[in-house]
């Protein structure tokens, strides 16, 4: 059986042409779902990997408007593929959220995760998400106590992106049977989970892949980039990185 990846990249990293190739290959490693990061500044949940990633965009000054451009390229490619758009809430409300919503939606997107717009407390996200018929997708993580758990799970969302383990993203992420059980309780309402944090080999992979909807993985293919990436030549570390990046989603589809 066939996991569903949706594998994480930054939007512009490490440069507009190494990065379309980079969707590219993940779409043929196996990949469903992208969902592709808009830098920011001050991230909260992201590690060392998409960090220094989202410097290196911001530092070129990577516009939202071209990311958005990026996921309108790749929807036009691949329109089967769905995008899902992951970033903070500061990008989000300074063009408006309404605003910012029907961008998504022109650019091809069909989900949005902001991870410091909590679910009742959203500056209006979920609605405009509904008027303009895409998906709100709420960060469930191991620190919420139950009662809010529930709270978050009677709202019916289609999704929710459920964070495997405490802390940040890229870190070693070890199985338990208390993550299978956090993982039960956010689907008790019936939404298709999207479980992620630290995901990087098949052996990971496979133990999770019965419990979520979709396996997420993102910090291992930024690494895969970061170390492969030659600045001073990128059309030649450019099919390095495309193999590996193919290969790597490969594994984690197994």
């Amino acid at each position: 059986m066939s996991n569903i990846l949706m594998s994480h990249q930054v939007a512009g990293y490490p440069d507009d042409e190494t990065c379309l190739a980079v969707g590219e290959a993940l779409i043929a490693g196996g990949a469903k779902i992208l969902e592709v990061q808009l830098a920011f500044s001050d991230p909260s949940a992201d590690g060392v990997a998409i960090q220094t990633a989202c410097s290196t965009v911001l530092a070129r000054k990577y516009t939202v408007k071209q990311g958005m451009a990026y996921m309108a390229e790749m929807h036009r490619r691949h329109p089967e593929i769905q995008i899902f758009i992951m970033t903070y809430a500061a990008l989000v409300y300074r063009p408006g959220v309404e605003n910012f919503v029907k961008m998504a939606v022109e650019s091809g997107v069909t989900g949005l995760i902001v991870p410091d717009l909590p679910f009742d407390c959203d500056e209006g996200l979920t609605a405009a998400c509904k008027k303009y018929g895409i998906h709100n997708i709420p960060v469930a993580a191991p620190s919420m106590t139950d009662e809010r758990l529930k709270q978050m799970t009677d709202q019916k969302f289609e999704y929710i992106y459920t964070a495997l383990r405490a802390g940040i993203t890229g870190s070693k992420t070890v199985v338990t049977k208390e993550m299978f059980d956090f993982i039960d309780k956010t689907s008790a309402g019936g939404a298709k989970i999207l479980g992620g944090f630290g995901i990087t080999s098949e052996e990971q992979a496979k133990l999770i892949a019965p419990h979520v909807y979709a396996i997420v993985a993102g910090s291992v293919f930024v690494n895969i980039i970061r170390e492969n990436y030659n600045a001073e030549s990128p059309k030649d570390s450019m099919p390095i990185i495309q193999k590996k990046i193919t290969a790597k989603a490969k594994e984690l589809c197994c």
